[in-house]
């Protein structure tokens, strides 16, 4: 059954577009007042500068379970407002794309995929193949389910706070990283230096897509099990 919707679900839209710089600074503050100093901030305060090529190809797998969600969260936030214009592009950034390509061995020129499968496909590229862990696949489907049992508008809200500087911030953090020397984290590091290029102009990028949806509380247990998934499939993080 799906789950309706109402205005004390998701906060009423703004605009379809934001180019004030001062109402974007101001969802931002929000969005940092609701989530960083409690996820994002311990998040980026990981020990990232730790990591050997064998932890990167690690967080770079438990990421590829996040790129997922974020995909079937972008579909839900585009089926709870069908005639927003601005999810739509954004949607269509992130999905069945070709602004990832080309890239050797993962993405031929102008090939589109979703994001994930750019994701799924460096996995696959030696060294990382040999690198992956049984255990990481197995937090990830775990991660996955507890993802799709939370609610449908908190999912939707949740791009918001991802797009709207959240991943930015991690994705600097990720390329605090000393080694990236081999194939796939070289396709990795390709896909966060893009998206935060992506996601960084206050006015076009895809912060300014989303940020129409108002994140509040209800997306810091997305944020959370994110935090939970690094954790575990890479306890370097933490040590």
């Amino acid at each position: 059954m799906s789950e309706s919707i109402s205005q004390h679900d998701i906060l009423p839209k703004r605009a379809l577009v934001m180019t004030d710089r001062a109402e974007a600074r101001k969802s931002a503050d929000a969005l940092d007042a609701v989530v960083k100093p409690d996820v994002i901030a311990r998040i980026c305060d990981l020990r990232w500068t730790d990591l050997s090529q064998a932890d990167l190809v690690r967080a770079a797998q438990a990421y590829y379970y996040f790129s997922v969600q974020f995909r079937e969260n972008l579909h839900i936030a585009c089926e709870l407002f069908p005639s927003d214009a601005n999810l739509r592009e954004l949607e269509s950034e992130e999905c069945n794309t070709a602004n990832l390509s080309p890239w050797p061995g993962v993405a031929e020129p102008n090939e589109k995929m979703n994001h994930d499968e750019f994701m799924r496909r460096l996995l696959n590229l030696s060294p990382a193949r040999e690198r992956r862990s049984l255990y990481v696949d197995h937090l990830g489907h775990s991660y996955l389910v507890a993802i799709r049992k939370m609610a449908r508008s908190a999912r939707a809200m949740s791009i918001a706070s991802y797009e709207a500087g959240g991943l930015e911030q991690v994705f600097r953090a990720f390329l605090r990283a000393p080694d990236w020397d081999n194939a796939p984290l070289q396709a990795f590091q390709h896909f966060l230096r893009e998206h935060i290029k992506f996601d960084s102009d206050p006015d076009h990028g895809h912060g300014a897509l989303s940020r129409h949806l108002a994140p509040d509380e209800r997306v810091i247990p997305l944020w959370v099990e994110y935090e939970r998934l690094l954790l575990k499939a890479v306890p370097k993080l933490a040590t």
